[in-house]
């Protein structure tokens, strides 16, 4: 069962450990290969979605920036969980299917 259900964002599948970002003073915090859990995002993160394996975002579709610019790096996204930032924790690992709109716990 997946830990969190969302809307596909952007195809295919990632698997790495949680980094949560509230906002663009923490961008500091995200590490190459992290999954990038946020509330929303705007153009000024677009340069850090490089660094991410995937993207999980509470709000938002497959038309919002994040799916776009996940799109646009090939990268996995999940949109629309709602609770994403209160649910996941830095360092859980994950996996993250864009094709399905899933975030799943793994062990």
């Amino acid at each position: 069962d997946p830990l969190l259900q969302g809307t596909a964002g952007s195809p295919g599948s990632a698997e790495g450990p949680v980094r949560v970002i509230h906002g663009s003073s923490e961008f500091g915090h995200l590490q190459s290969g992290e999954v990038l859990v946020a509330p929303y995002s705007n153009s000024a993160w677009t340069p850090r979605f490089q660094r991410a394996c995937a993207v999980v975002v509470d709000g938002g579709g497959a038309g919002s920036h994040a799916a776009i610019v996940a799109r646009e790096y090939g990268i996995p996204a999940v949109m629309g969980t709602i609770d994403g930032t209160r649910r996941l924790t830095d360092g859980q690992r994950v996996r993250v299917d864009g094709d399905h709109g899933r975030v799943i716990l793994v062990d």
